[in-house]
Order: C-alpha cells, then sequence, then structure tokens
C-alpha cells in the first residue's frame, strides 16, 4: 500500500498556511523549550482564543454550556483545554493527549562543585537518552528558583545573543583509546554529564581575614557572587530549584528546499502544539473537544503532572458539576464514551539505519501524519491495541477531507519499542490510538520533522475534533 507524497498535493494556497503554521511552531519550540514554559505559552494563546481558567469558573460559579472554552492548570506542569460542544458531556469528548516534557539533563539538589579550578553543576539525565550525544555543543539553563519565602524566580540562561552558554565536556581524540573501546552505551558515563559552568575565581581582598576562606573554592565563590546579584539566589535554594539543561539555540529551517525542522525537544511538541492549534481553531461542535498536554511521559507519566495523576479525571468532574449534570455516574459514562487520539511521535524511516525498519511498515517523512495501532516492545507488550472498527472510522474522517496519513510501528519486531499515554487512557474504556508526526534523531538533542508532516497532523487533528 504505497501512500502519497504531501507535498505533491499543495497549491500556492496551501503553501502558504502550511509555512505558517511551521512558524508559529517554530517560534513554540523557542519559547517553550520545558514544560513549565510549554504551559505558559499555551494559556497565553488560549486566553487569546477566549479560553477562560476553570478557578474563574468556579470563582464565579458559572453556569457551564455549550460553546464555553475553558482551560485547568495543574501545578504549572500540565494543561487541560475543554471547548464545550452542544451533546452533553455524559455522551464523552474527542480528546487529543500529547505530552510537554522532553529527554533532558536535570541539575541536582547538590549540584554545585569546583574541581581544579573549574565550577560544574551535576546533573541526572531524564528521559531515555544516548548519553555520548550531550557533549561538546552549547547548552542552556532553564527553570525556577523557589525561595524559603515563597518567590519563585524564572531562570533562562543562554538562549539571548549576548548571552553565555555552557557544556558538557568530552576526552579529545588523542587521548581517547580507553573511552573508543567501550560500547555506546558506556563511552560516556551518566555521573560524567556535569555541566561546566565558570573558571574564574572570586576577586579576594587579602587584607581581609574574613574572605581567607574564599581560597578553597574561588571560583565557586565567584559563581554564587553572580547567583546573589542576578538572582538573589543562595546556594541552599538549589535545593529547592528545577533546573533544566537542554540545547541552546532557535529551531531552524533544514534542507535546502526548507522542507524540514530542526530543533530541539520535537518529541513531542510537535504534537502539543499541533494539538493546541486545531483546538484553538474550534468553532462550533456537536461533541465537547478536549485538548491534554500533560508532564513526566518520557519517565513513565508518573507523579502530580503525569497523565497517571488524578489531574484529568477531577478536572471533568468539576466540569460536569458545573454544567448541572450530579449524577455520580456521569464522569464514568463521559470518559466510557469518548475518543482520543494519543498524539505523540513515531519513528521517521531513516535509509541509514534501514536495518531496523520494516519499510513496509515504517513511517516516511512527507507522507502525512501517522497512525500507530499499537506501539509498546516484543509482543506489543505494554502497548494499547486500537479496534479495528475505529481505526475504520478515523480512516473515514480523514479520507473524507483528503488528508495524508500513514501507518506505522515503531522499528522492526523484535528491534526496539516504545510507550505512549495512550493505554493511561484507554483505562477509562475509550477508545485510543496513537497518532502523530514521525521523525529523525527522536531523543537525539536535534531531531527533524517535515513540514509537510505537521501541516497533515494539524489538518487531521481538526478533523478528529470536529467528526469523531
Amino acid at each position: 500500500m504505497e501512500r502519497k507524497i504531501a507535498w505533491e498535493t499543495y497549491d500556492k494556497k496551501e503553501m502558504k498556511k502550511l509555512e505558517a503554521l511551521c512558524d508559529g511552531y517554530k517560534d513554540y519550540l523557542f519559547k517553550g523549550k520545558t514544560e513549565r514554559e510549554g504551559v505558559r505559552y499555551c494559556i497565553e494563546q488560549a486566553r487569546k482564543a477566549g479560553y477562560i481558567s476553570l478557578e474563574e469558573v468556579l470563582e464565579k460559579k458559572l453556569k457551564v454550556k455549550k460553546g464555553d472554552k475553558i482551560y485547568a492548570n495543574n501545578m504549572g506542569k500540565s494543561l487541560a483545554l475543554f471547548h464545550i460542544g452542544e451533546e452533553p458531556l455524559e455522551k464523552g469528548m474527542n480528546i487529543l493527549g500529547a505530552h510537554l516534557d522532553s529527554p533532558r539533563l536535570d541539575v541536582k539538589q547538590n549540584p554545585l562543585y569546583e574541581n581544579q579550578n573549574l565550577a560544574y553543576l551535576d546533573t541526572h539525565y531524564y528521559g531515555g537518552i544516548k548519553k555520548y550525544q550531550w557533549v561538546t555543543f552549547p547548552l542552556a539553563i532553564h527553570g525556577v528558583v523557589a525561595k524559603t519565602d515563597g518567590t519563585v524566580v524564572d531562570v533562562v540562561i543562554g538562549e539571548d545573543e549576548e548571552d553565555p552558554v555552557f557544556c558538557v565536556t568530552d576526552i579529545l581524540i588523542h587521548l581517547a583509546q580507553d573511552q573508543m573501546a567501550k560500547t555506546a552505551a558506556k563511552a560516556v558515563e551518566g555521573e560524567n554529564l556535569d555541566l561546566l559552568i565558570a573558571s574564574r575565581p572570586i576577586k579576594i581582598d587579602k587584607k581581609d581575614k574574613a574572605e581567607e576562606k574564599k581560597k578553597k573554592n574561588p571560583v565557586t565563590e565567584e559563581v554564587l557572587r553572580i547567583l546573589k546579584n542576578k538572582y538573589d539566589m543562595a546556594e541552599e535554594d538549589f535545593m529547592s530549584a528545577e533546573l533544566e539543561i537542554v540545547p541552546a539555540g532557535k529551531p531552524r529551517d533544514m534542507g535546502i528546499d526548507r522542507s524540514m525542522i530542526i530543533a530541539y525537544g520535537q518529541d513531542d511538541k510537535v504534537c502539543a502544539y499541533t494539538s493546541l492549534i486545531a483546538q484553538l481553531n474550534q468553532k462550533e461542535l456537536s461533541r465537547t473537544a478536549c485538548t491534554l498536554l500533560v508532564d513526566k511521559e518520557e519517565i513513565g507519566s508518573v507523579g502530580a503532572t503525569g497523565m497517571q495523576s488524578r489531574f484529568f479525571e477531577n478536572v471533568v468532574a468539576e466540569i460536569l458539576v458545573a454544567a448541572g449534570n450530579n449524577n455520580p455516574l456521569a464522569l464514568r459514562r463521559c470518559l466510557a464514551n469518548s475518543c482520543m487520539l494519543s498524539s505523540d511521535v513515531s519513528a521517521g524511516y531513516d535509509p541509514l539505519y534501514a536495518s531496523c525498519f520494516e519499510a513496509k511498515n515504517a513511517a516516511f517523512l512527507g507522507k502525512g501524519m501517522v497512525f500507530n495501532k499499537f506501539t509498546g516492545a516484543r509482543g506489543k507488550s505494554g502497548s494499547n491495541d486500537a479496534n479495528a472498527e475505529y481505526v475504520g472510522r478515523i480512516r473515514g474522517i480523514l479520507e473524507k477531507r483528503s488528508i495524508c496519513y500513514q501507518t506505522a510501528e515503531l522499528g522492526k519486531v523484535d528491534v526496539g519499542g516504545g510507550g505512549t499515554i495512550a493505554y493511561i487512557l484507554s483505562l477509562y474504556d475509550m477508545e485510543v490510538i496513537d497518532c502523530g508526526v514521525s521523525v529523525l534523531n527522536m531523543h537525539a538533542p536535534w531531531e527533524i520533522t517535515s513540514k509537510a508532516d505537521i501541516y497533515e497532523t494539524e489538518k487531521g487533528y481538526e478533523a478528529f475534533l470536529q467528526e469523531a
């Protein structure tokens, strides 16, 4: 079953829409490198589109009705958006679900140390990474510092052109004989992914005996001086900080034809952004449209801001009551009657690594949005395997609108595998299938997507919200 190349279907008008969408996407990628930044960006866009917070609905005791647009913010790290349709919520919703977190390095709680007049931040990697990919290139620090007086300071260093950047160092090739003999998994150890941040010692007043102690770690003292001046931050404040190390720099068009985008964090921000835009573009709806943007997927969807938390069902319960439905079974019926696209990326076929793929069942850049009937590993372990009837219904929606799509598995059988949030939502007895954009270099610091696939996926998400 050969799938058509999406690029061949576009006229000038479509190309203009495609580029406009991708320009917005690149802006989001740069401004939303972390889950906190992503939530802030999405709320800003949602409020411009007429959304109000669930807190405001509850505080003012507003009656939820058809056409209302509501968002719920969970600890600044995950977000749910609802566009209320004509049908009662108890009959279900059409849901898009993506995640905002991406593989990265996290700063530890006691991170700052000095060795031979070089100051470092100790890190712990987050999510599935090839550790050797994270050395020798410019990195930025993003996050927050929460202080004991309740204030929270935003931190972004390395993105402005005037900012310094940081780096994880590597051994030079001339001395790398032992390293080169190791497997790729061991060539760079996790405890060696520490961030080099400074090398200049603090100026010490030699006449002041009280400053003599600074001689022991003079570079660390200079770092602490800078942090105090810039962020009013003491060393102890690292204990209540969330600082993420990510690649520095803006997303870029890739290829001489500008057909692709190369950027950090496209897994899964490419699906988060297209889901957001599809949600915000909705007008009148028969069924309520919902978009879920969650945290912690890369480490198992755990924690209060991950998909396994009760946040989503608690929010739906609040909206049901605000809509006048106090039936204790309404929440269960709403979730069971809903259907979902688990909006997550798929592995793009890479001809340089063809042995990892089974070409008949692989996703190709430029051939549209990708459906994974199942993910998981080996014998579909850990997967949500979508019903054939549901797949057929989705196909009908897309083909009616001439949207380019393809189906895929995540590599050859027994070669690898992966998971998404799909299985978690399926536990509510709703119909769910994985669907998103194919990616080259997935989980690498810089990932590659096709603009055509981004465009087709956004169109597909809009169609789903309107007609599923």
